[in-house]
């Protein structure tokens, strides 16, 4: 096994007296394509929100291709968020700036490429996520699923090294939710590595390399879709999966 490219170990994760994530243990390889499954009120969004340094944990570690995790050192912070890149339920677009200018920003003021580079580079991104002709409109213009492949079009331009997905499908009508699917399937057919939060059950056993089923703050249950789908080993997973039917 290579070193993995995402290593956590104990995170724990408190909201006041409330604690959301009690030990948390994931090891996560370059390329792997983690499907995160669960309850509402599992833990779920906050990990990633963690992973991204969105929010700061109280105790374990976490690193990504062997750097930490720091919230106290702007500079550990900035250098985390160029590896990982995250996309919300919301697509977050910036409603002033058009789709490409939407692209361009981060890595104009991240990674202060000269402009010239960052519109070549959008461009190329929109064509990937199937919206080349749309580098000039505005966000309003867009359905949800087309603002959710800009949003996605958005993270890529950052060149992460690992791409966390929070319920990117839940906000949108259901017949736009298979072209912002059908994008990340692509991701993962290049050998992204993503990690996904996703109430989409078929997605997940079509697509993901490991299933993570969490449990009140816990990774309870993990493994291939086919074993955690087809062959639950704890009645908290066969009572969810029931749930679903």
């Amino acid at each position: 096994m290579h070193e993995p490219l995402l290593a956590i170990q104990g995170l724990r994760k408190s909201f006041g007296d409330n604690e959301v994530l009690k030990g948390i243990d994931l090891q996560v390889q370059a390329g792997e394509v983690i499907a995160i499954i669960g309850k509402s009120g599992s833990g779920k969004s906050t990990l990633l929100r963690c992973i991204n340094g969105l929010e700061t944990f109280q105790a374990g570690s976490l690193t990504v291709d062997h750097q930490a995790l720091l919230h106290h050192d702007a500079n550990a912070m900035r250098a985390l968020r160029q590896k990982v890149g995250m996309i919300f339920q919301s697509f977050n677009l910036f409603p002033h700036l058009r789709v490409g200018e939407n692209i361009m920003l981060a890595p104009g003021l991240v990674k202060l490429q000269e402009k010239g580079l960052t519109k070549t580079q959008a461009q190329s991104l929109l064509t990937r996520v199937g919206l080349g002709e749309k580098f000039d409109a505005w966000p309003d213009q867009l359905s949800g699923g087309q603002q959710q492949r800009v949003a996605i079009a958005r993270a890529l331009a950052m060149a992460p090294q690992i791409l966390l997905c929070d319920e990117i499908t839940s906000a949108l009508d259901p017949e736009l939710v298979g072209e912002v699917l059908r994008v990340v399937e692509s991701l993962a057919d290049e050998g992204m590595t993503l990690l996904m939060v996703t109430h989409e059950m078929n997605f997940a056993r079509k697509v993901a390399d490991r299933v993570i089923f969490m449990h009140q703050g816990l990774v309870h249950e993990s493994g291939k879709p086919e074993d955690l789908f087809g062959n639950p080993q704890t009645p908290e997973l066969a009572q969810f999966l029931s749930a679903l039917r």
